[in-house]
């Protein structure tokens, strides 16, 4: 899966020609040697002070193989181009040799090329959680008991459901989690179903099914939930971009039980597809301002908002998404507001 999931160097793909020129960090190094354990964003992190404007000052050297293709060892540096700073490959490490197996192999690295964000933070979230419908999960097949009348189940284990599934059919096992509301105008906005384990349906007699258990994040409970698996095509390449549309929204939830949001924290904003949001679209998240008391009048005057982190969105649902915090400058809570970068 780790390998499914590693992004090659799309963050340098173009992004939008409307933006402006990137501002470069005031100290910046010259030069940077890749090493294990980088992401791209980590990279533009050191030279620009909007990480994601990266494909703006990017300069292809014609003399590099995949010039796009980024990994440990390799040398980038700063050159001008008709005055306009960019940055460019100047030499290439010991992983990013390739090796022929015969005179019409293919080439191929060595090594696998850097990932645009830490995708150990997101893996779970790309192929497992789900936002559905109550309806959906409500009226799905669910776990009647394990193997010899254990209420408790986890990898391995048989385990006995009831529902309308398919004798080979490999299924999710799901238990309710957040129901996310719009905090201004209270409407619903989905339900999520948290992923416990997968299975495989061994048999069926009625509507009793036998599953085998293949893998378990959480220990598997009576009355848990079934869903077909979902087969749709996991995203690994993202392309960063300010979103198209004005949009304005807040963050409603942080993944992983955590209380304070950080770097590298999953949240979830309050808008998705209908709203015009897309994958690899990039937001400023900005802390909502304090109150004073005005010591004149005594009125209670709300502070401006102060610009707070950045994250990026990875998965994207009707009417949430979920995103990546890839900076946090203030400490971040629910509720605070994210806009165009």
């Amino acid at each position: 899966m780790r390998k499914l999931l590693h992004v090659v160097a799309a963050l340098m793909i173009s992004v939008s020609t409307a933006w402006a020129q990137p501002d470069l960090k005031a100290n910046h190094p010259e030069t940077y040697t890749v090493v294990k354990g980088d992401t791209l964003w980590d990279i533009s992190s050191r030279f620009l002070d909007s990480p994601w404007l990266w494909p703006e000052i990017w300069h292809a050297n014609p003399q590099v193989d995949n010039p796009h293709l980024i990994y440990p060892g390799d040398v980038l540096g700063l050159i001008y181009v008709e005055g306009k700073p960019k940055l460019t490959m100047i030499s290439r490490g010991e992983a990013s040799r390739t090796v022929k197996l015969t005179p019409k192999a293919r080439i191929t690295p060595l090594d696998t090329a850097i990932p645009a964000i830490p995708l150990d933070a997101i893996s779970s979230f790309l192929t497992g959680t789900r936002i559905v419908e109550p309806a959906d999960l409500n009226t799905a097949p669910y776990v009647l008991i394990g193997k010899d009348g254990h209420l408790v189940t986890g990898a391995g284990d048989t385990v006995y459901a009831r529902g309308d599934l398919s004798e080979g059919q490999s299924v999710g096992i799901f238990r309710e989690g957040k129901r996310y509301v719009d905090p201004d105008t209270s409407e619903f906005l989905g339900l999520e179903a948290r992923e416990i384990g997968m299975a495989r349906v061994e048999a069926v007699n009625g509507e009793v099914v036998t599953l085998k258990v293949q893998r378990t994040r959480e220990e598997i409970l009576q009355g848990d939930r079934i869903l077909p698996t979902d087969d749709r095509i996991i995203t690994s390449t993202y392309h960063p971009s300010s979103p198209k549309a004005d949009i304005t929204g807040r963050m409603i939830s942080v993944l992983n039980g955590v209380r304070n949001i950080g770097q590298y924290d999953v949240v979830v904003i309050d808008k998705g597809s209908r709203d015009g949001v897309e994958e690899g679209n990039v937001f400023a998240v900005y802390r909502k301002g304090g109150l004073v008391r005005d010591p004149i009048t005594t009125e209670r005057i709300e502070l401006p908002s102060e610009r707070a982190g950045v994250f990026m969105v990875f998965r994207i649902f009707e009417k949430v998404s979920y995103g990546l915090v890839l900076r946090a400058t203030l400490p971040l809570a629910i509720g605070d507001e994210v806009r165009k970068p």
